[in-house]
């Protein structure tokens, strides 16, 4: 007979015994993850070790962070030995995938950059050890390799309420404590506020307050099988919208057609969160597999059907998905949603195949099971040397270069260098030193251009433009007007936000108008395709932006024409401005807007 981790009889809960010793180890875990979180965090801010080792780094910090909540919640549900064993390996192996996240993204000079984890290795790891812990429970609960359903169904369930409510239970203390020094602060007492402020009290404060949370959710499983039954009833209820809805969006295509869908470019990644929505209503109403007989007719049924809707949803993400590789390659994004379609194609066949043989969907027990380590493998194929999204996509990107199926005039070497981690830049050196023949040249040039780059955008801009082609760019107004020499060879480009394209890129195109804003000298308005910005000569001699204006300037035609037109005026400003080493400093007004656009509703 299945032990069921929310049944009061169950020999893991805590007994009255046990509470007290499992509590005091918790908080005593807690209180040694903070110090060392604490020392971590100094390290971090003062650059100093481990901090200036980020192949050691970041592994600590995962290991800080992530092991001592997984030691914290299998207390007393595991067995000393087998506690030390999970948790070691665990350690181990977090430390391993992030040793490789350091190592991949190291630049020489510049370890500062990787002293923190990547999000999605952080995200990944935490929903992994989820699922991982729960099977470790669960089989223990059992005494058996694999459990049955029912006891991963709660041990899932109650872990993730736990969870929840201890993040919960954490944010309340902060605004209590936070409220008690505005308390304080009222009377000049500013003790607790500045306390608060300060690493050493408030990283501690944090886990303790998680690790007390656990505990009371532990010891009294009642809270935990009310809180998750209500929200299962909930989402529950939830099933048949969502399964009319995405019934109505399958049933259109016929009539739309998929031109719209593709369109989008991000067609795969909503057709996947829709499929994730559909796999966790129907798990909501089927359970454990107990409740679902038992539910409203509408339940039992939208639960089948949407479990047949989720194969043609699947089915057209990766339609998406390969129409994307075959027109522009692997990308790290695209290896990402390659993964999980695979996740969601099991989920997909599986609960296709139960919908057909059965009302009761009683092989999706068998599916979530089997998925669940499907989920465990793909993620540690993905963030280890063996699936290494950056690895794989820069050897598809230079793939496509060599066969000649993008130029190297267009091929997007800023990728290489901002999402291809360490084998992205070993790719560029490569490309530089073996570049021959007639396209060495643009090849360089790219290379260069994306060395030169400050972000994944600007590395798309040449890193200059001439003279010559910059005046090729710009239409002076009125006709005849010539631009200040000033303008093209010192212009202060650093603010880059608010230069338009054409002053960077060649083939854009902008209009130029002189405008007298008095003090003595012509200013110029430049309206890019989407910008309009005002330059002024500083008493340096230097052009740079004074003044921005709303950019329905540009993009109105009717607007632009009446400039060019010369229907406009300038106006004297009502009050003086400040003038600090030539820079005028003007004030933004409250309400900086365009007239309407002739002719738009």
């Amino acid at each position: 007979m299945p032990v069921s981790l929310s049944d009061p009889d169950d020999p893991d809960l805590l007994d009255a015994a046990q509470r007290p010793r499992v509590g005091a180890w918790r908080l005593l875990i807690a209180l040694l993850q903070g110090a060392l979180l604490y020392w971590l965090y100094r390290a971090g801010v003062d650059r100093a070790w481990p901090a200036s080792v980020p192949t050691l780094f970041v592994p600590l910090l995962l290991v800080a962070v992530l092991c001592p909540v997984l030691a914290i919640v299998s207390l007393g549900h595991l067995a000393p030995r087998r506690l030390l064993w999970w948790t070691g390996g665990v350690a181990v192996l977090v430390a391993a995938l992030g040793w490789y996240d350091a190592w991949r993204r190291a630049v020489p000079g510049h370890g500062s950059d990787t002293t923190t984890p990547t999000p999605l290795l952080f995200v990944h790891l935490v929903a992994g050890l989820f699922i991982a812990h729960t099977l470790v429970a669960a089989a223990s609960a059992e005494r058996r390799r694999i459990a049955s359903y029912p006891t991963y169904f709660d041990a899932a369930w109650k872990l993730a309420v736990q969870l929840v409510f201890s993040a919960g239970f954490v944010g309340a203390v902060w605004l209590v404590l936070n409220l008690g020094g505005e308390l304080f602060k009222l009377i000049k007492l500013n003790f607790l506020d500045q306390l608060l402020r300060k690493a050493w009290c408030n990283i501690p404060v944090i886990v303790f307050a998680f690790a007390c949370a656990v505990h009371v959710t532990d010891v009294r499983p009642a809270i935990v099988r009310g809180i998750r039954g209500l929200m299962l009833a909930l989402m529950a209820w939830l099933l048949p919208v969502v399964t009319i809805l995405v019934g109505g969006f399958l049933l259109s295509l016929p009539f739309t057609g998929l031109s719209a869908l593709w369109a989008t470019r991000h067609a795969a990644a909503t057709l996947l969160g829709a499929a994730a929505l559909l796999v966790l209503m129907i798990n909501a109403a089927w359970q454990n597999g107990a409740a679902l007989p038992a539910l409203a007719a509408p339940l039992r049924w939208s639960a089948r059907l949407a479990a047949l809707l989720l194969a043609p949803l699947v089915a057209i993400a990766a339609w998406a998905l390969q129409l994307r590789v075959a027109d522009y390659g692997w990308t790290d994004d695209r290896i990402v949603a390659g993964a999980c379609i695979v996740v969601a194609a099991c989920y997909a066949a599986g609960y296709l195949v139960a919908a057909l043989r059965s009302s009761r969907l009683e092989r999706i027990a068998r599916v979530n099971i089997g998925t669940a380590f499907v989920v465990l493998a793909v993620t540690l194929v993905l963030f280890s040397p063996l699936g290494d999204p950056a690895r794989i996509s820069v050897d598809s990107q230079l793939a496509r270069l060599n066969s000649g199926k993008v130029r190297p005039d267009k091929f997007d070497y800023a990728y290489l260098r901002f999402h291809g981690e360490r084998y992205g830049r070993d790719a560029l050196a490569e490309l530089e030193r073996t570049a021959s023949g007639p396209n060495a040249a643009a090849i360089k040039a790219g290379v260069a251009q994306a060395r030169a780059a400050v972000n994944r955008w600007e590395a798309a801009r040449p890193v200059a433009l001439e003279p010559a082609g910059l005046l090729a760019n710009l239409t002076v107004w009125p006709r005849g007007t010539t631009l200040p020499p000033g303008f093209i060879s010192k212009r202060d480009n650093a603010g880059r936000l608010h230069e338009a394209d054409c002053l960077r890129i060649a083939g854009q195109r902008c209009d130029v108008f002189a405008l007298d804003l008095g003090g003595g000298a012509a200013d110029l308005l430049v309206l890019g395709e989407h910008s309009a910005a005002v330059y002024g000569e500083g008493s340096d001699g230097v052009w740079r932006v004074v003044e921005t204006l709303p950019f329905q300037l540009a993009t109105c035609p009717a607007l632009r024409q009446r400039l060019i037109a010369g229907q406009f005026k300038t106006v004297k400003p009502a009050r003086k401005v400040l003038e600090i080493d030539g820079k005028p400093i003007l004030p933004s007004p409250a309400i900086s807007a365009a007239p309407a656009c002739p002719g738009s509703p």
